[in-house]
């Protein structure tokens, strides 16, 4: 037996979920299939909990400068591990339940526990033997953190961030592989909290940044709490109770490793090889980021599982585009947001619209402002790092930045109405910046762009003439 519908949504994690809020609109024939646990990835094992252990570890280092301000105590001060991760579930919890409360909780045979795979482009069949019939389908099953598979050998030493919540309490050492957002954070966080830290990266660079300028600065703010070993593979064995890992000529033991090499598009139970469809290098069937329709065929796809932009707003983005076009007749394109990406560890790194090795050198001025000498981020005791705009020399318009500052999280999102308004650098001088903040911090990479401009900005830039 058949059970037909006019939509199917394989997975019910941000991306699906934001579809299905498209498809409830226009039909009631719909189903939802998700196998594995529910609560989306960013309420259970990302975004939130993260966040949460990060509080927890800048609010237990902030004591590091209690002593500047005749706050006495300090060395008496200590982190219980155990309780402080178990706050952090609780958090987990609160967020995960707000994501079931009004979703999946409240459906009936709409949503389907299983695996779901292809039959034919419309035909599925779930775990169990279940077939369903759908006019469209939405694939939108997310991702995995990578563990290589050399490490399975001893995988009860490896942890990644689907497990890393889950500990009652923290290893004495750990070595981070990868330090883009989820390395760099967690590797802070746990440094913060007690953990001898150890960050490796095949790249120079964290955070996979392309400026040069900004990368350095990171990288000697974030390296002077714990090691990074950048430029080399890493090597991992077991010895003993612990783990050995090289890199290079350099090496350490330590209890854990915190695998955040990136994540992969759960695509393998899917029979992809039913659609006919091309697939690009991660095996992704190639579709349309406008559309995000695969092919010409009535099948759509969102969130982590395109292997694009891996955040929680771009996965909505995506999981709307694809509800709507869904149950839409045509299927039409949709202009995507600024690129906007937060990396929460402190200071705060943030890359907003075109990155720096996108951008024309010979077309493109930069405007830098040091965080050192900013008033509010000196009371803050927060006075280091760099905000670096870019805009286009000829006509001022921002095109894109990089900011490793206190805030950056604020900041980033102040560049990114920016951009994708087409405000230029004079447009930005001209709003109001109020002191003592760390926008102004911003307003000083503003002015410095500003001279170095095409431009006759006149004798008073900051505000507009009236006739």
């Amino acid at each position: 037996m058949e059970r037909k519908v006019d939509v199917a949504i394989i997975g019910a994690g941000s991306a699906g979920l934001y579809a299905l809020g498209q498809v409830r609109k226009h039909t009631d024939s719909w189903a939802l299939i998700n196998g594995g646990e529910l609560g989306t990835t960013c309420a259970r094992v990302g975004c939130m909990p993260s966040k949460a252990a990060i509080q927890v570890a800048d609010d237990f280092h902030r004591r590091k400068v209690f002593d500047r301000y005749g706050i006495e105590g300090m060395a008496s001060l200590s982190l219980d591990a155990t309780e402080a991760m178990e706050h952090v579930r609780d958090l987990r919890d609160i967020f995960v339940d707000r994501v079931l409360e009004g979703s999946t909780d409240e459906m009936g045979e709409e949503f389907i526990d299983g695996y779901a795979r292809f039959l034919e482009p419309t035909l599925l069949e779930v775990d169990g033997g279940q077939r369903i019939r759908a006019a469209r389908v939405i694939i939108a099953t997310g991702s995995r953190p990578l563990v290589p598979e050399a490490w399975n050998a001893f995988r009860d030493r490896v942890i990644t961030t689907d497990d890393l919540f889950e500990l009652e309490d923290l290893p004495g050492s750990a070595a981070v592989v990868g330090l883009g957002a989820i390395g760099l954070e967690m590797g802070q966080a746990l440094s913060r909290m007690g953990v001898q830290v150890t960050g490796l990266d095949l790249a120079e660079s964290i955070g996979g940044l392309e400026d040069a300028v900004a990368a350095k600065v990171a990288a000697d703010l974030i390296g002077s709490e714990f090691p990074l070993w950048l430029g080399a593979a890493a090597e991992v064995e077991p010895e003993g109770e612990a783990l050995r890992v090289r890199s290079g000529e350099r090496t350490v033991v330590v209890d854990r490793v915190l695998a955040a090499l990136g994540r992969v598009p759960n695509l393998e139970r899917l029979a992809l090889d039913n659609l006919g469809v091309a697939l690009d290098a991660r095996g992704v069937p190639v579709h349309d980021p406008e559309t995000m329709q695969i092919g010409n065929l009535p099948i759509f796809i969102a969130g982590d599982v395109t292997a694009t932009r891996p955040i929680l707003h771009e996965a909505g983005d995506e999981g709307r585009i694809a509800g709507y076009n869904a149950v839409h007749e045509p299927v039409v394109r949709f202009q995507r947001r600024t690129p906007l990406a937060i990396t929460f560890c402190d200071p705060n790194i943030a890359v907003v619209g075109q990155g720096l090795g996108q951008l024309d050198p010979e077309h493109t001025v930069i405007g830098e402002m040091q965080l050192g000498p900013v008033g509010r981020a000196l009371i803050m005791a927060k006075n280091k790092g760099v905000v670096r705009v870019y805009a286009d020399k000829a006509s001022g318009e921002v095109l894109g930045a990089t900011l490793v500052a206190p805030k950056a999280e604020n900041l980033g999102h102040l560049l990114a109405w920016a951009i994708q308004q087409r405000l230029t650098v004079l447009d930005l001088i001209r709003m109001p910046f109020y002191h003592p903040t760390i926008e102004e911090a911003l307003q000083a990479a503003l002015y410095d762009a500003k001279g170095k401009l095409d431009l006759d900005a006149g004798d008073l830039p900051e505000l507009t003439r009236l006739a």
